[in-house]
């Protein structure tokens, strides 16, 4: 697959302060990935250093195999970050259609309403009088402007309510199906959870994890199966099932972990083991996060430990 971004041992140094420790990775063409991590953790000054506005202390950043504020790069990117300067005296429609100009072959204008849910009326109002929702939905406009190849987004549903956050994910998704290669931050890890197909996790400057949402889960948290008995059930017998690594009794409800729950349930069904009230659960992202940033993604324990 073609590497769209590289960062080679980048480092990033506010005066005494380290924001980014010396990472590495490439994010190839089409790729749909989230940047997770606590506040502070250099996920945002990160994506500033991939778009150019920010210079690395040491290491290498490439954005389509150049330096990422070369000229070839403004034309094939877009962002929409935190904090977007409006020019207040222009209508939202004279500032989307200054924004088209700068590019050799921008998306149609029409394109660009239609996809980011700006209705007429928003149109003729000027910048200064949008409201926050609106304010977002121009953002996005101005991002896609240039009909971009990479698509970057910071903290993009800030200030959204639930409907609107839903309508652009979708719209996100729907780019992504295209070809666009997108990277987002989110404190919202249900958005990432859902949305992403790859997530890089830092914590205290440093990537911790990088890989598909299932695999993180997988790796660092456990599933289970859990029930109430009709019957006394012997928990060492239910611990010699095929997958179950661990057992637990708490309240009435037996716990069984296991990465298969799937076929720990047809060997349950099979031995005829009478239960009721079955549920499956399946580790979250949230419980991977707290796991990884815990203690430095030093530490991992099972979600059952809990229970």
């Amino acid at each position: 697959m073609e590497i769209v971004i590289s960062l080679n041992q980048i480092t990033k140094q506010f005066k005494k302060q380290t924001a980014v420790n010396n990472i590495s990775t490439v994010i190839h063409k089409g790729e749909l990935v989230a940047i997770l991590g606590p506040n502070g953790a250099g996920k945002s000054t990160t994506l500033l250093m991939m778009l150019g506005l920010i210079e690395p202390t040491n290491g290498e950043i490439t954005l389509m195999g150049d330096h990422p504020k070369h000229k070839r790069n403004r034309e094939r990117i877009g962002a929409m970050l935190q904090e977007v300067s409006m020019i207040d005296a222009l209508t939202v429609m004279e500032v989307i259609q200054l924004f088209r100009s700068y590019y050799p072959q921008p998306m149609a204008f029409e394109q660009l309403i239609s996809i980011t849910g700006l209705q007429e009326e928003d149109l003729k109002k000027r910048a200064d009088k949008l409201s926050g929702g609106q304010k977002r939905r121009l953002s996005f406009a101005l991002a896609l402007a240039g009909d971009p190849e990479i698509i970057f987004f910071d903290e993009p549903t800030v200030g959204m309510d639930t409907s609107a956050r839903r309508n652009f994910w979708r719209t996100v998704e729907e780019m992504n199906k295209k070809g666009k290669t997108v990277i987002f931050t989110t404190h919202y890890l249900q958005e990432a959870d859902d949305v992403a197909k790859r997530i890089i996790l830092f914590n205290q400057g440093k990537i911790i994890a990088d890989g598909a949402p299932i695999d993180i889960k997988r790796k660092l948290t456990a599933s289970s199966v859990s029930f109430a008995a009709n019957d006394f059930i012997s928990l060492e017998m239910l611990a010699t099932i095929a997958y179950v690594m661990k057992v637990v009794e708490k309240d009435g409800r037996v716990f069984l972990e296991t990465d298969h729950t799937d076929e720990v349930l047809e060997e349950i069904f099979a031995r005829k083991i009478k239960v009721k009230d079955i549920n499956i659960h399946h580790g979250r992202l949230d419980e991977a996060f707290e796991q990884l940033t815990r203690r430095g993604g030093e530490f991992v324990e099972s979600s059952l430990d809990a229970v």
